[in-house]
């Protein structure tokens, strides 16, 4: 059996599904555990990555 593709063009409520919680601030932010050390500043980081819009913020410590 194949796959059935559609090749219709989104719908805004689709596209924009869960980006209107982080435009106003409330992002869901996770751990990104793959970069745990700044080498630039030469020391430990936490990065933490927005599950729904791909932002990202660091803290260090």
């Amino acid at each position: 059996m194949a796959d059935i593709l559609s090749f219709r063009k989104p719908s805004l409520k689709q596209k924009h599904k869960g980006n209107t919680l982080c435009r106003h601030g409330h992002h869901k932010w996770q751990v990104d555990t793959e970069k745990q050390f700044d080498v630039k500043r030469g020391r430990l980081v936490t990065v933490y990555r927005c599950v729904r819009c791909n932002n990202q913020k660091v803290v260090s410590h």
